[in-house]
């Protein structure tokens, strides 16, 4: 008998979104941060907000608001902050970040905004 892999359909998305996101981090510019991804919004120099399932609701309203006035897409990360950080190869937790320049990655595209 073969065994069934456990991961889902959602587990396998996750994946795919880390991969991309790395890719991105590794190839691309971006900033780690609230005040740094909103500075990003206010410029108009922000494509991609990517915001941890654990940033409190005031935050994330006012990061959502941004990305709307500013025309960027937002991506609701499936993790905490901590999932979030490990992710973009940072040792401490990231509650949000802002893609400025995707590099080789396609993330923007993986996105549906």
């Amino acid at each position: 008998k073969k065994k069934k892999s456990k991961m889902g359909k959602k587990g396998k998305q996750t994946e795919n979104i880390n991969q991309k996101l790395g890719l991105a981090i590794r190839s691309g510019k971006h900033k780690v941060g609230f005040k740094a991804t909103m500075k990003c919004l206010r410029n108009g120099q922000s494509k991609l907000v990517i915001i941890s399932n654990n940033c409190p609701s005031i935050r994330k309203t006012q990061l959502e608001y941004m990305s709307i006035l500013g025309g960027s897409k937002v991506l609701h990360f499936d993790g905490n902050n901590v999932e979030l950080g490990t992710a973009v190869s940072r040792m401490h937790r990231v509650c949000v970040l802002s893609i400025q320049d995707p590099g080789d990655s396609d993330i923007l595209t993986a996105v549906v905004n």
